[in-house]
């Protein structure tokens, strides 16, 4: 255990005691990609047993776990760890930084994750059977009638809240102290900028999802009564500080996700980022913004005129930088020396179908529609909009383009071009009919649902096997690269970059273009 010191660990003290940034990275993306597997064998549950009406093949609460776990496990388990994988791999070196500021408390960052989803995956086997309340957990649902197993669930809770509060310090500390001589705030890359901002989301919220559990906890263990009408608590209490933290939490899975996108697009439509000015300020807007519209998701809770309109409002008002945003891509594109390849291909499907989940969310804001849309269907397909569209395909893009840099090696860009166009294909052909049941009237997260909504559930089912089949395909592609991919040399290696040499490192502008690129 001493010898770790001295010259390059070996086996599984490399990974158990590692400091280094790389490491770490790796090892996040790494678990992130297994939890998205299990999160996703999850979802496959839920739209077999919605293949056809009438109950198929498991129990109405087990199919409450699906959601609820599925739910849980995307969000904490594989789009955060994601995100934060890539910032460790891609920060220090965006900055010109030797390494993490803080990199013994970056190990423990990452090695409390693995026991937490233990933690929370083994509730499914315990007394009582795991949590089925949901992955937002509403009170009285997850105190006074949940199993013994939501103890558990809330230490796992803590956990995960723990790793993102330290990460996200560690991320602080890296970019505000160990920025290269030179390396302004405004002359450092989009992705550092976004995940700069997002680290600052998580340090104010995670505490405010700890503070939540804990009310849980007391009332479920300690007779108080947080969220109990029974003795003088609330049920409302308990939403608008799970949203609280929630709603800012839904921008810290998009954040990165708009860095990276920011970082993509000028590479392969080889001209500068257009606006990039406009870009921070524009992110540095939305993560403020995101603190004070946490009640749209509560318009059904009988709140007075004056705050639904508030809350509508100030929603409204994000649909503005996030529209700058966009803009900006579409201009960044505009008379480019564009080439499609992978990474490229999966930002424009960014894009395109990010404006479509921005839209749905425009529509969910207006509050009187909202009482149409609420718990529906149509809220299922906007947030999958933005959360797969959005942060999946960002993260899919972000490790086609980074995987030559990491490893040395160039991955199969025919095969990458085919997952893409099987995940767009399967992505729309899932979501885009879960509008149309959902503003028909089919409820989210029930497992059985009326004749009239069968059709465009078999076409959203077999759309989810086709695109759950294609990451598959993506996994042997990144693991056949590792292992055997064509070495990168000064060689050009992109196929299909018709004509444009350039050679790997990529020319990802890790400056604004205010110097001229570096030789390499």
């Amino acid at each position: 255990m001493g010898d770790h010191h001295h010259g390059p660990a070996k086996g599984l003290s490399r990974w158990l005691f590692a400091t280094n940034h790389k490491d770490i990275g790796t090892m996040y993306l790494w678990f992130s990609f297994a939890m998205f597997l299990v999160g996703g064998a999850f979802a496959m549950i839920i739209r077999a047993e919605l293949f056809q009406p009438g109950m198929q093949l498991i129990r109405p609460e087990f199919f409450n776990q699906m959601t609820t776990m599925h739910g849980l496990i995307m969000v904490f388990g594989a789009i955060m760890p994601a995100f934060v994988g890539l910032a460790n791999w891609m920060i220090p070196m965006m900055i010109g930084a030797p390494d993490m500021a803080l990199p013994r408390m970056n190990n423990w960052s990452f090695w409390i994750l693995p026991p937490a989803f233990l933690l929370l995956l083994a509730t499914m086997f315990m007394e009582g059977g795991g949590p089925a309340f949901g992955w937002t957990f509403y009170a009285p649902l997850s105190t006074t009638y949940a199993p013994p197993s939501v103890t558990f669930f809330i230490f796992g809770v803590h956990i995960l809240g723990l790793s993102s509060i330290m990460g996200s310090i560690n991320i602080v500390a890296t970019v505000m102290n160990l920025r290269a001589p030179g390396m302004t705030y405004m002359k450092m890359p989009l992705f550092v900028w976004t995940w700069f901002i997002t680290a600052y989301l998580l340090i104010a919220v995670m505490p405010v999802l700890a503070g939540a559990v804990t009310m849980m906890l007391m009332d479920i263990h300690f007779g108080t009564s947080f969220f109990s009408a029974a003795g003088g608590g609330d049920p409302v209490l308990f939403q608008h500080v799970f949203w609280f933290f929630g709603h800012p939490e839904v921008y810290i899975i998009i954040l990165p996700a708009f860095g990276v996108v920011s970082q993509i697009i000028p590479a392969f439509a080889r001209k500068p980022l257009f606006g990039y000015d406009s870009m921070v300020y524009a992110t540095a807007s939305i993560a403020f913004l995101s603190f004070i519209v946490w009640a749209h998701h509560m318009y059904t809770v009988g709140m007075p005129i004056a705050g639904e309109l508030f809350f509508m409002y100030a929603t409204m008002l994000i649909a503005v930088p996030t529209g700058v945003k966009v803009f900006n891509w579409i201009t960044t594109m505009w008379r480019g020396a564009m080439t499609f390849e992978t990474p490229m291909l999966f930002c424009i499907g960014f894009v395109v179908l990010f404006t479509i989940g921005g839209f749905t969310g425009l529509m969910l804001s207006i509050a009187p529609s909202d009482f149409q849309y609420h718990d529906s269907y149509f809220v299922v397909a906007h947030f999958h909009y933005v959360m797969v569209a959005g942060a999946v395909f960002s993260m899919t893009a972000a490790v086609y383009y980074w995987l030559p840099k990491w490893c040395g090696k160039m991955y199969n860009e025919t095969m990458g071009k085919t997952h893409f166009w099987i995940s767009f294909i399967g992505f729309n052909v899932t979501f885009f009919p879960q509008h149309f049941v959902g503003l028909a009237g089919m409820p989210r997260r029930i497992p059985d649902y009326a004749l009239q909504f069968a059709d465009f559930n078999m076409i959203s089912s077999i759309g989810a096997f086709i695109y759950g089949a294609s990451q598959i395909l993506f996994l042997y592609n990144v693991i056949a690269t590792i292992v055997g991919g064509k070495p990168i040399s000064d060689e050009k290696v992109w196929d299909g970059a018709e004509g444009l040499e350039w050679t790997v490192p990529t020319p990802a502008p890790f400056h604004t273009f205010s110097t001229p690129p570096q030789v390499r």
